[in-house]
């Protein structure tokens, strides 16, 4: 089965510009999708102006992995060409995707790299019969923060 859409954490770019690369390579017409964290989404928001742009200061995130002021010089270059767009979802909808990856999938996943599950329910790409990858990365995560996070459920 052919892969429809990608979906990557994104922070800096990196991770994601390097699997847009490669996803570009193997399969040209598979869409790829950056995920951010909400007030976080220097990303999303560069690609919307064409240029790079900051985040606003006074915010914080549960997504501290993935938490930058801006994008990297060559990796919103690379990003810019590749990805099909990028999204971003609250902490609310990521701390519901880090309980779903433990309770459905088993997976202990740090709060930035469960963005991507977040985008699923989000409603924001359309994903209805397609085939979809969703990079799930990092289980570096607090203990005090991931049991808080299992507590809300």
């Amino acid at each position: 089965m052919d892969v429809d859409a990608v979906i990557v954490p994104c922070g800096g770019g990196g991770l994601t510009s390097g699997i847009s690369v490669a996803v570009k390579d193997a399969s040209p017409g598979t869409s790829v999708w950056a995920v951010e964290p909400e007030h976080f989404d220097d990303t999303r928001r560069s690609l919307a102006k064409g240029a790079r742009v900051s985040n606003e200061p006074g915010y914080n995130s549960i997504c501290d992995a993935i938490l930058t002021a801006e994008p990297g010089v060559i990796t919103f270059e690379i990003n810019r060409r590749n990805l099909a767009g990028a999204i971003a979802v609250s902490d609310m909808a990521t701390g519901q995707a880090v309980r779903d990856a433990m309770a459905y999938l088993k997976l202990v996943v740090e709060p930035g790299g469960c963005v991507g599950l977040a985008a699923l329910s989000s409603g924001e790409i359309a994903l209805s019969g397609k085939c979809v990858v969703v990079v799930l990365s990092g289980g570096n995560v607090d203990y005090s923060t991931y049991a808080r996070i299992m507590a809300a459920a």
